[in-house]
């Protein structure tokens, strides 16, 4: 979810996780998982996503996150969209 967000973010703001929420509806042992997230809200200081793991149309889990936004100290080095420092 922070990866996703991290995307919309401006060179100089960081994002940490304040709350999430997971729902487990089903047992995978095995086949490939898919992650879909979507950004709900994106103000200036929270961010709010919401993320579904499926197995093909099945619905394994559901995931309700929220994000603090804040600027970078200028101590900190930007972060590029891959998450490294620019």
């Amino acid at each position: 979810m922070g990866g996703a967000l991290a995307l919309l973010l401006d060179r100089n703001e960081l994002c940490t996780t304040v709350e999430i929420k997971i729902s487990y509806f089903l047992a995978v042992s095995s086949g490939t998982l898919t992650c879909d997230t979507r950004i709900i809200h994106k103000g200036n200081r929270i961010a709010t996503l919401e993320s579904e793991v499926k197995q093909g149309k099945k619905l394994i889990a559901k995931a309700i996150g929220t994000f603090l936004v804040y600027p970078a100290s200028k101590k900190q080095a930007p972060v590029t969209s891959s998450g490294g420092s620019a």
